[in-house]
């Protein structure tokens, strides 16, 4: 029944535009089947079997070919048995039985998570937890959408189970970082995050957690720079401050003095630094210039991630109003701050700075930009490697050189591939 596949795959998180990059149709065939249309040409069927990773036989598509095997059944092992497979093991040794065949014990079979009897403040802290993690392995590798859909999907039926009133509000508050983590995660790995940023914002208003409903937005925001909207990006980013600053939506004064919340500053700041990012992009320079500088007004850093991703952002806004000097020096303060941990966007910065000396004309941008462009080639990240991958290789075709042509090739196929 492939109707009921595509649902299912729909119901864990997979697109119908996923679906159908994965079995070479169109979205809207696989809209049809969704909409019951049965599938009955062989070809179709042998390419879903393919693209999904289905053995054809199983969808008796086989002719001749073995189908699937029957489960095996688990033979009673005593745990003193399973103590001396163990120690088999670790020398390397299959243990045999009686008749001299190796003998492997089962594994768990997995099953589905079930739902707490009740939600408390231990479950909040354990959302909170998990989404800071994934933000780290985001920052190490980039991507990781996969694994933050599935951690999306798990927590947020956590909603449905009983609580207080103030435990559903914090775990409201809780999967809104989440969902927004999932938006940014699923830009990161090149597939459209919006319904996720939508989600987190729905989720902050429902905890009246205007810092959450801020920093969907300036994620959102980001996002829409980087796609080509810097107009709608500025939208976003200007109603975020003003939800930051205590406004309601559609008040043109504050319903009640914002919150005394320590992270307020910083995210104003980096509200502010996107608007100069989407006023740079729209070649508006003396609006970008004045943001700029009202972002670093007194604002300080709480801690060197946050003061090198000030530096990076200051120097594509410096790059994108051509101002070479300022972009390679800020550029640099951001690659000596960022921390080993930070791979993905030590990797940004490096791009950032290559096209700086390349567009400068120096001799030293073409070592840094094949340096760049071979530490670029490891990330997972789909977003970043187009949006400072293309930018270098474009600099690199105005240089008339064979070997900056070459490498221009290198970019842009390192940008368009995916790992």
């Amino acid at each position: 029944d492939i109707g009921a596949l595509y649902r299912l795959l729909k119901r864990l998180g997979v697109s119908q535009r996923q679906i159908a990059g994965l079995t070479d149709q169109t979205q809207s065939e696989v809209c049809e089947i969704l909409g019951g249309r049965q599938v009955l040409n062989v070809r179709v069927l042998e390419r879903i079997a393919d693209g999904l990773g289905i053995p054809r036989a199983w969808m008796g598509l086989s002719y001749g070919e073995k189908g699937p095997d029957p489960a095996p059944v688990a033979r009673e092992v005593s745990e003193a048995v399973k103590r001396r497979i163990l120690l088999a093991a670790m020398v390397n040794e299959p243990f045999l039985s009686v008749r001299g065949e190796p003998i492997t014990l089962p594994l768990p079979t997995p099953t589905t998570d079930p739902l707490p009897s009740r939600v408390g403040m231990t479950h909040v802290r354990a959302v909170r937890t998990v989404t800071e993690q994934l933000r780290g392995l985001g920052r190490y590798c980039g991507g990781q959408a996969d694994q933050v859909i599935v951690t999306v999907t798990r927590y947020t039926r956590w909603m449905a189970v009983p609580a207080t009133e103030e435990v559903k509000a914090h775990l409201a508050a809780a999967l809104a970082e989440l969902h927004t983590e999932a938006g940014w995660a699923c830009h990161d790995s090149g597939l459209d995050g919006t319904g996720y940023f939508t989600r987190g914002m729905g989720l902050a208003h429902q905890a009246g957690d205007t810092y959450a409903i801020a920093d969907a937005a300036w994620q959102a925001g980001l996002t829409l720079v980087r796609s080509g909207h810097p107009n709608d990006a500025l939208k976003l980013f200007t109603l975020g401050k003003l939800r930051l600053d205590g406004f309601p939506p559609g008040k043109s004064t504050p319903a009640t003095p914002p919150p005394d919340d320590p992270r307020r500053p910083i995210l104003t700041a980096r509200l502010t630094r996107g608007c100069a990012t989407a006023y740079a992009r729209m070649e508006s320079t003396e609006e970008a210039t004045r943001h700029l500088a009202e972002a670093h007004d007194g604002w300080e850093p709480r801690d060197p991630f946050e003061r090198a991703g000030a530096d990076f952002v200051t120097a594509g806004i410096h790059l994108d109003l051509g101002r070479l000097d300022a972009a390679e020096q800020s550029a640099t303060r951001a690659l000596r701050t960022y921390a080993d941990s930070h791979r993905r966007d030590r990797r940004q910065t490096q791009l950032l700075l290559a096209e700086v000396h390349v567009r400068a004309g120096e001799p030293q941008g073409l070592i840094l930009a094949r340096h760049a462009i071979a530490g670029a080639s490891t990330l997972q990240s789909v977003a970043a490697r187009r949006a400072r991958l293309i930018p270098l290789a474009t600099a690199l075709e105005a240089r008339p050189s064979p070997d900056t042509h070459e490498l221009a090739r290198a970019a842009r196929q390192v940008a368009t591939t995916r790992i």
